[in-house]
């Protein structure tokens, strides 16, 4: 805990990434560290984002995570006219078809984004370029090594840099591109996720990197309590990095359809699939994954083409779902963990904070009560 608290300031090492800037400053001024989603802004809307969290979140410490992936499927200069051209007309008419059957009038023009993806190396040095503009006491990478732009940047602001990694070959890799924190993240995660499960990732990527040199791991997947916390950290973790249990908070992001689904939803109710952005991520099952999954589908596309798809187009979904009785919320869905069967009522990201500090301690009261009657 005191690498972790030396490094970045936090208080107590409850990591929340979230893309909602209320739950990041709330879990930043109740004690724990927020992180900002920051793939899913332009630059301009990044800007105001992170000047609105500067200004609410009491001179706690915060970060930011920005998607870079390391390999792109499409090579080349991927610019919007080149990407619009490698979406199939069928892909196109086939979401159509699936709106349309759900209630939701949309046509071609529709279901196809213009924005640049912000997985694009471009898109995220532009990111970077407001993000460093700001206070931040970290920075975050997924899909692959850590650009050296953002090795160089972070060190040049005296930023740390994180890096989630879903095997320990991966973690390896990163404590060798020079990474300050690695976040060891369980396929049990909602959003973009290996296949280990968090139980065996923690313990395997701690003493993979042990001979290395001394990098604090960060464990990931599934973590809904403090006791799931403190048992983390009995495993060598300095802490953990949570992300599904703030979808079920007050402030997020997330709209009232999708939360009454977690917490109707069970530990089996989540799905590992590329149909949301062309990358394995982990969902809660849905009409969605029914259609893309069945035998008239078309297939998902890679990475970026699929978001630039599923990005308007569940924009379309979650407003036609506030309908009561609406067959669009059929199609309701979003990242989330196996976590989720933890889920059992909504409530505010402090409260949460609160929650995990006190089930903390009494998970570590126990642990210590078994070491005293040993004694």
């Amino acid at each position: 805990m005191n690498s972790i608290k030396d490094l970045i300031g936090v208080d107590f090492p409850l990591f929340a990434f979230s893309h909602c800037r209320d739950v990041v400053a709330a879990v930043s001024r109740a004690g724990g560290f927020g992180v900002l989603g920051g793939s899913s802004f332009t630059p301009e809307s990044l800007e105001t984002e992170l000047r609105w969290i500067d200004e609410h979140v009491d001179g706690k410490p915060y970060g930011i995570d920005i998607l870079i992936p390391e390999h792109q499927t499409l090579g080349g200069e991927l610019n919007m006219d080149r990407l619009m051209g490698q979406i199939p007309p069928k892909h196109v008419d086939f979401t159509v078809d699936l709106l349309q059957r759900h209630g939701i009038n949309a046509g071609p023009g529709d279901v196809v984004t213009r924005q640049l993806p912000a997985t694009l190396p471009e898109v995220g040095e532009a990111l970077m370029d407001v993000a460093f503009r700001h206070p931040i006491r970290l920075i975050v990478n997924a899909l692959g090594i850590a650009p050296p732009s953002m090795l160089s940047r972070a060190r040049a602001h005296g930023v740390p840099v994180g890096a989630l990694v879903g095997a320990k070959e991966h973690a390896i890799r990163q404590v060798q591109a020079g990474v300050d924190i690695i976040i060891a993240q369980g396929g049990e995660a909602g959003g973009h996720c290996g296949e280990v499960s968090t139980l065996v990732l923690v313990p395997e990527v701690i003493r993979a990197i042990a001979p290395i040199r001394p990098v604090p791991v960060l464990a990931a997947g599934g973590i809904m309590t403090g006791a799931q916390m403190a048992g983390c950290m009995a495993m060598g973790a300095a802490g953990a990095w949570t992300g599904s249990v703030w979808l079920a908070t007050t402030e997020a992001e997330t709209s009232e359809v999708f939360r009454e689904k977690m917490v109707a939803a069970t530990s089996r109710d989540t799905v590992r699939s590329r149909t949301r952005t062309g990358k394995p991520s982990r969902q809660l099952r849905s009409g969605w994954h029914a259609a893309w999954d069945s035998t008239g589908s078309p297939g998902a596309l890679p990475m970026p083409l699929m978001a630039m798809i599923s990005i308007p187009t569940f924009e379309l979904i979650d407003k036609a779902a506030e309908r009561p009785e609406a067959p669009a919320r059929d199609l309701v869905t979003y990242f989330v963990g196996q976590g989720v069967g933890l889920v059992e009522n909504v409530r505010s990201a402090t409260a949460v904070v609160q929650e995990f500090k006190e089930d903390f301690a009494d998970a570590v009261g126990r642990m210590m009560a078994f070491v005293e009657d040993d004694r």
